[in-house]
């Protein structure tokens, strides 16, 4: 059979706005053991999304944008390890690395999982990046290796940081060590502590706090520290965060999520747990050591469950499919330059006026029109 016709956002140029054209996708017979043609009804905006159209960052050109994506299977090889776990009609959620703003998508079946029954795909579609981005740097062998998420995991007495917690990736990363049986204790804005502790952070400071990091060391050589996760903060994160590695009695693991330069300048007594350019491992394949902490282990479970929950909670931005795309692009973009009041721009943009009280965290979709 003919594959569908087929439509993306095509990024021409850095600095360009995306153009809406016609794409190319594999028939069912040339996707191969593990790849699945999803046919997209929701996608979520990343802020890479837009760092990755405004910067010339030596990739082709042209390009499609975009990772996280959610829909129905279109096409399946038959016979195939990803038709043992999916079938056509099947609703599912995951992501790619880029080629996401299309209307028919290719997905590695080590990348998805199936959307529960009671979900909506605004819902799921906001894991797949964060969750996988997190648990590569928590479970990783190369970075934390911290003990995988389980059901009913016993707490193991260890505390992890996660510098970020509000972030969609830090959101992510305290459910998944706190599933792990870990204490997450983490940082983010005063205005957010509830937020982070309904995720199950066990205890939560104001990255902003003068003294935010004795506080933190003190709370950290309280017990035993299985590492430091930078989920969020760019360069002056990795700054704040490895302070409080230094400072602290233990010698601390320390993982970011924003890739460490000046390795000669750490103060002893942190162990920074990254890969060296030369070394670090292709995309998708970085990705597919730690499944087990994500779609192919603990997560459809725990969400179809409830035990995981969804974060950042979805903002649709519009319905316009493809067309809509650049608009929420623009808006995550301004969200990265203003913080709060570009999370609330989005929120006015979507539902029109809103109290203060109302603007948290939130990851930006766009739906099928």
């Amino acid at each position: 059979m003919a594959p569908p016709a087929n439509r993306a956002v095509w990024q021409d140029a850095p600095a360009a706005p995306g153009v809406i054209r016609d794409s190319t996708i594999p028939g069912s017979d040339e996707l191969g053991d593990h790849k699945v043609l999803v046919k997209v009804h929701a996608w979520a905006i990343n802020p890479c999304d837009y760092m990755l159209q405004d910067r010339d960052m030596g990739l082709a050109y042209p390009m499609i944008l975009g990772c996280d994506v959610a829909g129905t299977v279109e096409a399946v090889v038959p016979g195939s390890p990803a038709a043992s776990k999916f079938s056509v009609g099947d609703r599912v959620f995951g992501f790619c690395a880029n080629n996401g703003f299309q209307e028919y998508v290719v997905l590695e079946d080590k990348l998805m999982a199936k959307v529960p029954d009671n979900m909506a795909y605004r819902e799921p579609v906001v894991l797949g990046l964060c969750i996988a981005t997190s648990a590569m740097f928590l479970f990783g062998e190369d970075y934390l290796q911290l003990e995988y998420p389980r059901p009913g995991a016993p707490k193991n007495g260890k505390s992890v940081l996660i510098w970020g917690g509000s972030s969609a990736v830090g959101s992510n990363a305290i459910q998944l060590v706190t599933a792990a049986g870990y204490d997450a204790i983490a940082t983010c804005s005063k205005k957010n502590f509830d937020y982070v502790k309904s995720l199950g952070a066990a205890q939560v400071f104001d990255y902003k706090d003068a003294d935010v990091t004795e506080k933190l060391v003190a709370e950290l050589d309280k017990g035993e520290c299985a590492g430091i996760f930078m989920a969020a903060g760019l360069k002056d994160g990795n700054a704040a965060a490895i302070k409080v590695a230094a400072a602290s009695k233990q010698t601390l693991k320390f993982a970011s999520s924003n890739f460490i330069e000046n390795l000669e300048e750490i103060p002893k007594g942190v162990e920074v747990k990254q890969l060296s350019p030369g070394s670090f491992k292709p995309f998708p394949i970085c990705w597919f050591e730690t499944t087990p902490a994500t779609f192919e282990g603990y997560l459809p479970q725990a969400l179809a469950s409830g035990a995981y929950k969804i974060a950042p909670p979805p903002l649709v931005i519009n319905n316009k499919g493809l067309e809509g795309i650049q608009e929420a692009i623009d808006l995550q973009r301004m969200i990265g330059e203003k913080g709060q009041e570009g999370v609330k721009a989005a929120f006015i943009r979507a539902k029109g006026e809103v109290n203060e009280d109302e603007v948290t965290p939130v990851k930006l979709i766009v739906e099928r029109a």
